[in-house]
């Protein structure tokens, strides 16, 4: 009989990896009696089954999209990359060695293994994967089928809970994977579908994108199917983003250059068998009609009950494909004819909307790198991340290590500075100690007078900056107490929720408690999707702390550890120059896991398992951990993978480091306890923590000469917890801010 932990390890499946990995690996073990597994030796077995059952006909996953078509042209190396999910799903027996380049299974599963446990782990896996592949054969895909779902349930399912719901999946997840499994698209395409941010889309919809021109429905040129408000009636169409155009040159002129640009892919493309007119009818009373009509190119309209058969349907999709390619081409060929917006700041700057986050991350250190200044390794990556998980960061350390002006320059990098008012720098006061100084007061004779942030949150909200991120830097925000003159704006950031494709939140303030002058500016104030607050603390006699309310909305990145051997270079460099982005670019796109866990349920249920562990250490000190924060964290780990700017277990440690261990604090033996089991985890391996318990000096003494640094899963928590250790036991009290 199979232990206990290796019993259930199928049980949750996104794809065929976790069993073919194991397999790969008894396979291994049988040859070579060994259980240390070279990864690339694994890499190879796990391609070759892949490629062997493709060849004979065999039905197995595709590969992941956007790498290659077929198994045949998938590299070693991407397998490898590829291996990251299955490993990351099945860490709770398995451990990789980066070092060394081999996976071996845990040592408290090793021992428990022999082979009458791997004859049985490979029965287990076998059987499995046979379930899994005759299940994968019998969906044989109809996009025919697949239309007629969606058009004859959809309207019913409008008054059905909207999380977890199955037509999600079908929009999100089980079209766009067959749509890239057709031979005629590009791997260079992005396939997206939608029903909704957190409620049901009254126009949901299925986009084709070639990620060189666009990677988004806001702007650029795409294919997309638009099914009508009354399901009547679905139009695959070449179209363009609206969003940014509206934005950009406000309604009226966007709709002008919108149809100008309709005008001139008529008169470029052949759009054969397609309609070329407004008579997209969308049956629906919004402005997206409207929006639609003017922006559509071309299109072909399928009636609920005349859906044609799946050739005809695949050889429109073609059509469509074709007619996109040829424009595609065009773009590419004419780089900086074709625009998205025209203006003259385009012209004279590249935008960084048309490059990967990778790279527009890039363009950011390389602008703070000319004006002087050098931060840690990752640290940008760290901060765009915690910005788009949730716009509310905390930057702590020691005073003058750079906190306030690495807000400055971030923002100043996007485009927004203190002359455009994109940036705001509001210096807190020891005496704050309610709403009223941040966000306003009504005088004696009952006018509102506005406090810093809501004046800042009037001009983001106006309709023509609703395009551009604005920055609020809260100084010293803990020179009073947070929750204090903070709390009202805590409790508006959690009420987040999608609405016309833009974040609302609850009011901050009600426009009946004004007076009729001051309420068309103030009335119903609240906060615009497009500002992001960061507050930077130091943790010293003048300051207070943060209760868990403050530390369970933010990412508290720290600044502790200083290299004052860091010198300016003397090379000449230019000033750099700062490139504005459009807000997309930082806004979260995910508000509840049901968004993120079709597409991302193996790296959801990975991080839920860590997560679990960790909060049965923390129990023990009442300080474990909730479903705000368990999104939060997965919500970091996806933004992370998708944008590939982190290895996953560099971005798990910055999250341990931010969002657990801020939590940690007192001067009892239980809170000794917690940080010793903590740190096996952020080690990777085991402690004696009994013996610990007496004396940890040997713990933190080795990380004060870095030795522990490179041998570590999560070096930056570990080192962390090294350090409150050793407060413990010297002071006799410990906290994340003391050390």
């Amino acid at each position: 009989m199979l232990p206990e932990q290796l019993s259930s390890i199928f049980r949750t499946k996104q794809k065929s990896y976790k069993m073919v990995l194991v397999l790969s690996l008894i396979e291994h073990y049988q040859q070579t009696h060994s259980l240390y597994f070279p990864l690339g030796m694994i890499a190879e077995r796990f391609l070759a089954y892949f490629q062997e059952n493709s060849k004979l006909g065999e039905r197995v996953d595709s590969p992941p999209p956007g790498k290659a078509s077929h198994w045949d042209d998938f590299t070693l190396s991407q397998t490898i990359t590829l291996l990251k999910t299955p490993l990351e799903a099945l860490s709770a027996i398995l451990e990789v060695d980066q070092n060394q380049q081999t996976v071996t299974f845990r040592p408290d599963i090793a021992d428990k293994i022999d082979d009458h446990v791997l004859r049985e782990l490979k029965e287990y896996a076998l059987t499995e994967l046979q379930n899994y592949n005759d299940k994968l054969g019998k969906l044989a895909f109809s996009l025919q089928n697949a239309l007629s779902e969606i058009m004859n349930s959809y309207i019913t399912a409008r008054n059905q809970t909207f999380a977890g719901h199955p037509l999600g999946t079908l929009f999100r997840q089980t079209i766009p994977e067959q749509i890239r499994s057709f031979s005629f698209i590009d791997p260079k395409y992005k396939i997206q579908g939608s029903v909704g941010m957190g409620n049901w889309a009254n126009i949901p919809w299925i986009a084709v994108m070639d990620k060189r021109i666009t990677d988004t429905t806001q702007h650029g040129e795409y294919i997309v199917y638009l099914f009508s408000e009354d399901m009547e009636s679905v139009y695959l169409t070449l179209n363009q983003g609206v969003t940014v155009p509206k934005d950009e040159l406000g309604k009226k002129e966007g709709y002008h250059y919108l149809e100008q640009k309709v005008n001139e892919l008529r008169e470029l493309l052949p759009l054969e068998g397609m309609q070329k007119d407004e008579g997209i009818n969308l049956t629906t009373r919004s402005g997206l009609g409207r929006d639609y009509q003017v922006s559509t190119v071309a299109y072909i309209r399928y009636d609920r009950d005349t859906i044609p058969n799946d050739d005809q349907l695949l050889a429109d999709l073609e059509n469509v494909i074709s007619n996109y390619k040829i424009y595609v081409d065009h773009v590419i060929n004419n780089k900086g004819v074709d625009e998205v917006i025209p203006s003259k700041e385009e012209k004279e700057n590249p935008s960084l909307s048309s490059l990967t986050v990778p790279e527009q991350i890039e363009q950011i250190q390389s602008y703070i790198s000319h004006r002087g200044f050098h931060y840690p390794h990752g640290l940008i990556e760290n901060l765009y991340l915690s910005l788009k998980t949730k716009p509310f960061v905390i930057l702590a350390g020691v005073s003058g290590t750079g906190k306030t002006k690495l807000v400055k320059l971030f923002a100043e990098a996007l485009g927004a500075t203190g002359d455009n008012g994109q940036f705001t720098l509001i210096p807190v006061r020891p005496d704050w100690s309610d709403p009223s100084d941040l966000l306003g007061y009504k005088d004696l004779s009952g006018v509102f007078r506005p406090g810093r942030l809501a004046e800042v949150l009037v001009e983001a909200s106006r309709p023509e900056n609703q395009h551009k991120p604005y920055f609020v830097c809260l100084d010293e925000m803990n020179l009073a107490r947070v929750e204090y003159y903070f709390s009202d704006v805590l409790s508006v950031i959690e009420t987040q929720e999608w609405k016309q494709e833009r974040i609302v939140t609850t009011k901050l303030i009600n426009r009946e408690s004004l007076l009729p002058e001051d309420q068309s500016v103030y009335g119903d104030l609240s906060i615009p999707d497009n500002v992001y607050l960061i507050g930077t603390v130091n943790m010293d006699e003048t300051t207070h702390p943060f209760s868990k309310k403050v530390l369970d909305r933010a990412n508290t990145i720290e600044f502790n550890y200083i290299d004052l051997q860091q010198y300016p270079s003397l090379e000449l460099q230019d000033e750099g120059t700062p490139l504005a982005v459009h807000n997309s670019f930082l806004r979260s796109e995910y508000l509840q896991l049901v968004d993120v866990y079709s597409e991302y349920t193996d790296l959801v249920h990975a991080t839920t398992e860590m997560l679990v562990k960790i909060n049965n250490i923390l129990e023990e000190i009442h300080s474990h951990v909730g479903f705000r924060i368990r999104d939060s964290i997965c919500f970091y780990m996806v933004y992370n993978q998708r944008h590939e700017l982190l290895s996953n277990d560099e971005a798990f440690d910055l999250q341990l480091l931010q969002k657990i261990l801020p939590r940690v604090q007192g001067s009892s033996l239980s809170v000794k306890r917690v940080l010793l089991k903590l740190l096996q985890g952020a080690l990777g391996r085991t402690l004696s923590v009994s013996e610990l318990m007496d004396d940890a000096s040997e713990i933190y003494l080795k990380w004060n000469d870095n030795e522990e640094e490179n041998k570590a899963k999560h070096p930056l928590s570990a080192r962390k917890i090294a350090f409150m250790l050793r407060r413990l036991e010297e002071d006799g009290f410990t906290s994340y801010w003391l050390s």
